[in-house]
């Protein structure tokens, strides 16, 4: 067994273990800032930097080539950077007190030590493989690294398979639903849990699930998974609780990750309640000499200020360079991750970032919410689709908590802006006075952010009075009164059962019809109308709340009641018909036809 010590007097010795996202970029910024160190970086695998989050793309040939995936290989790096790049080569163990780990060549099998004066861990989070009857089956796929995607693209094109199950909801889960579906196999999604993609709230997930289901995938929620087994046609039968299941030809398992922490646990280093590494604001463990990060370390939730896992590439990143930079002396610190997230599914687009509702609840954080329909850009011009955008606030200070968007256009930008004022501490009111980018392709006058804003302001101010969909039936059993604002047309093709039906522009003569000694709970199809309903009502001395979201919200908060989330066919319908427009005047009659606005 050799052991190797720093080559020159006084040289330090940075190793790394791990690459990828994390690994990978702190060992560029650590070259970046001191040319003399010596940077080794241990990864057990072939590739020491690939694009994880587009392994599925490339299982569906949306990336058409392979090497698109290799951000940088071995032999770049080492010449770019003069890192030891050791590729095929796991660290199995870490002795703190002589500062040295142990390698295992998996290619030849030779053992050897290496110093190190500090240590970076980045070896990032392995799916989860529960103990399952079946689930090491030759057709069981997992997806982590460019090897698993190469086995489930070769199986597609070798077996012509014409049936796959998705195990998971999650983000990798929803992708790779897409992406089967878009090689024309038959997908069924299975997921344990009553709704897919968790970091969003239940009523936005049922956007999810009807477009799912518009696509034509089988969804079956509630379903935990209980086993795998070959059937006598040697297919495989995903058998779930409850006694039923799925025949399909393979399956794509998307349970979850979990932190490595094999090292870290041999070491003796602290770990946290979530099962990731603990780490302190400069990404040290409880061995100051000794950094974790990536997907393998526990962070800071600014909201809550609980600990969380957070397996996002663009952090991992973020917070290799923040290590690279305290290695060097730079006065710098880690503050936490709002776990800004977006992921598309199919025609959707679907994002968060900050506190959900859940979170919020189970850390006693007082909170409001409302929601807000805005156009994807100017309804006027050509392509302008709706979005559905949630935002939590502070009921007293207004301080943005959290926000979710689900949209086919446009999301992307406006859950920036909402993450990058949720970092910066910003309030509602904040918002209504960002000045963002405008012109009819690419938002509004006031845009979608802007707008959120001003409604939760007119909130904080009490200027309106909300109630949310979850709490109609109890308003109702004391006596309140639904009004539903709507054209006569819209409330015949449906409304909630016992509302009555006054038209918004009818409302001031109709007056007399409205009980002045009852709460009257008032509602449109997005909340737009409604509102216009309750600040009119409110002057002429009537007690009135607005139900934030309209009709759409409350149909996707009850979809036992409700069979369909009102306009979701036409989301995808609008842009669909738009591109076979070719003059102004088709585009003109299919704006009238099919406008996404109120």
């Amino acid at each position: 067994m050799s052991v190797s010590f720093t080559d020159k007097a006084g040289e330090s010795t940075i190793v790394i273990v791990g690459g990828v996202a994390g690994g990978a970029s702190c060992a560029a910024r650590m070259r970046r800032l001191n040319e003399g160190a010596k940077i080794i970086m241990f990864e057990r695998g072939p590739d020491i930097s690939f694009a994880g989050c587009g392994l599925s793309y490339y299982i569906s040939g949306e990336i058409a080539e392979r090497r698109r995936l290799l951000i940088q290989t071995p032999e770049r790096f080492h010449r770019r950077f003069q890192v030891d790049v050791r590729t095929h080569s796991e660290v199995v163990s870490i002795n703190r007190t002589a500062k040295l780990v142990e390698a295992v060549n998996r290619q030849t099998g030779e053992r050897y030590q290496q110093h190190y004066d500090k240590l970076v861990l980045s070896p990032g989070a392995a799916p989860l493989r529960p103990p399952l009857p079946g689930i090491e089956g030759e057709r069981v796929f997992f997806l982590r690294n460019i090897e698993d995607a190469d086995r489930i693209k070769t199986f597609v094109e070798e077996k012509d398979p014409k049936t796959a199950a998705v195990v998971g909801g999650g983000f990798i889960g929803l992708e790779m639903t897409e992406c089967l579906h878009n090689l024309g196999l038959d997908v069924i999604l299975i997921e344990m849990a009553s709704q897919v993609m968790l970091q969003v709230d239940k009523e936005l997930a049922q956007f999810i699930h009807q477009h799912l289901k518009l696509k034509g995938v089988d969804l079956l929620l509630d379903s935990p998974v209980q086993d795998f087994r070959e059937t006598p046609d040697g297919r495989l039968f995903v058998s779930v609780e409850g006694g039923s299941g799925v025949a399909c030809d393979f399956a794509v398992c998307a349970i979850g990750v979990k932190p490595e922490t094999t090292l870290a646990r041999q070491a003796g280093l602290e770990l946290g309640g979530r099962g990731g590494i603990r780490v302190n604001e400069h990404l040290q463990t409880s061995d100051p000499d000794i950094y974790a990060i990536g997907d393998v370390i526990e962070t800071e939730n600014p909201v809550t200020g609980g600990a969380r896992l957070v397996p996002l590439a663009g952090l991992a990143n973020k917070q290799g360079r923040i290590a690279a930079d305290h290695i060097a002396g730079k006065r710098v610190t880690f503050t936490g991750s709002l776990a800004t997230n977006i992921v598309r599914v199919f025609d959707l687009t679907v994002a968060s970032v900050g506190a959900n509702e859940k979170t919020l609840r189970q850390n006693g954080i007082p909170y409001e919410k409302s929601y807000t329909h805005p156009a994807s850009h100017a309804g006027y011009y050509p392509g302008a689709a709706p979005m559905v955008l949630k935002i939590f606030f502070s009921p007293d200070s207004g301080r943005v908590l959290g926000a979710q968007i689900v949209g086919v256009d446009g999301v992307d930008k406006r859950i920036d802006v909402l993450a990058t004022a949720i970092h910066a501490g910003m309030s509602v009111y904040d918002l209504t006075e960002l000045e963002l980018a405008y012109a009819p392709q690419f938002g509004s006058a006031k845009d979608a952010v802007n707008i959120a804003g001003y409604v939760a302001s007119n909130v904080v101010e009490g200027d309106i009075k909300l109630f949310h969909a979850d709490e109609l039936e109890t308003l109702r059993g004391k006596g309140a009164f639904l009004l539903d604002v709507r054209t006569t047309g819209e409330f015949e093709r449906g409304h909630i059962d016992g509302a009555v039906n006054i038209p918004i522009d009818e409302i001031r003569d109709r007056c007399g019809e409205i009980p002045k000694d009852k709460l009257l709970l008032a509602y449109c199809l997005t909340g737009i109308r409604s509102y216009f309903v309750c600040r009119t009502l409110t002057q002429n001395g009537f007690r009135v709340r607005n139900m934030s979201g309209g009709y759409v919200i409350y149909c996707a908060a009850n979809p036992l009641k409700c069979t369909e989330i009102p306009g979701l066919r036409r989301w995808t319908r609008l842009l669909a018909l738009e591109t076979f427009c070719s003059t102004p005047e088709e585009r003109r009659i299919l704006q009238r036809n099919e406008n996404p606005t109120q």
